[in-house]
């Protein structure tokens, strides 16, 4: 069984106002837009189930920020052989889509873990905070760009557009460790969700660009397919390991307050740059 590891793929570190009308969501989702995912591993169906979950929410300093929730969670026999359960909110801000902390924690039987990443910009710097030992912590260089863990860089190519051939790098964050992943469109292909049939264009992240670690170097693949409609949902996750794959199908959706809206030349510029950092 291994929906602890799916769940850790798909999920820790989530995905996670007035700005969302006006561009790109920050992390590919709007203010109360939700996703709701079925899980199933090999021939077992429904052993769990992921929702993502969007809202508007404010900083310190009254800043708007877009909150991203993701709850992870077996269901089922799947709870009763395996019980686990994860959750996570990222605080993104708006206008540059930055991601500004992340709050991870998970349980699997009697095992625990909980911790925070803040994010400085100006130092080039993140600072992990493990709950259990906060007066530990843990000062990470942050490479250029613009850093989300594996789910919420799966959720925003929903608004990159790729076409088959094309790829975009992504700088992303498991944990404590950064990686760049390349995210390539490998084709089309038709998807039979609860929601309804779908065109989608495949979508597939590989570790181009660095030496594979983590859940790439035990050999993992991970998929997801992006609708081909104006919504550009993405419809389905697939993570295959060394034996057996687990999958994520889309059973629900609830659109944001606000639609998404395609983000401005000048916008797509400015964070283009931030990804590629200073020349």
């Amino acid at each position: 069984m291994r929906f602890f590891n799916l769940g850790r793929c798909l999920s820790l570190g989530a995905l996670s106002a007035c700005a969302i009308a006006l561009a790109e969501p920050a992390a590919g989702l709007g203010d109360q837009e939700s996703l709701t995912y079925k899980v199933n591993w090999a021939i077992l169906p429904g052993i769990g189930e992921i929702t993502i979950n969007a809202h508007a929410a404010n900083g310190g300093g009254g800043e708007p920020l877009l909150s991203v929730v993701t709850h992870t969670y077996t269901r089922g026999i799947a709870r009763l052989i395996l019980p686990f359960e994860a959750k996570a909110e990222s605080l993104f801000d708006p206008p540059t889509g930055r991601l500004i902390s992340l709050k991870e924690s998970s349980a699997m039987r009697t095992k625990t873990d909980s911790h925070t990443v803040t994010f400085s910009y100006a130092d080039e710097t993140a600072t992990y905070s493990d709950s259990a030992h906060p007066e530990d912590k843990r000062v990470l260089p942050m490479p250029a760009g613009l850093p989300t863990d594996l789910i919420t860089c799966l959720v925003q190519a929903r608004t990159w557009g790729l076409r088959p051939g094309e790829t975009h790098d992504a700088l992303v964050l498991f944990e404590d460790e950064f990686y760049l992943l390349t995210v390539h469109a490998t084709g089309y292909e038709v998807v039979s969700t609860p929601l309804g049939v779908f065109t989608t264009v495949v979508l597939e992240p590989r570790m181009d660009k660095s030496p594979p670690i983590g859940m790439f170097k035990r050999g993992s693949k991970v998929k997801v397919w992006i609708s081909e409609d104006p919504l550009h949902l993405p419809v389905q996750f697939k993570v295959d390991f060394k034996v057996g794959s687990g999958v994520a199908t889309l059973v629900a959706h609830h659109p944001p307050v606000v639609a998404a809206r395609p983000a401005s030349a000048a916008l797509k510029r400015q964070r283009l740059a931030a990804q590629k950092g200073p020349a």
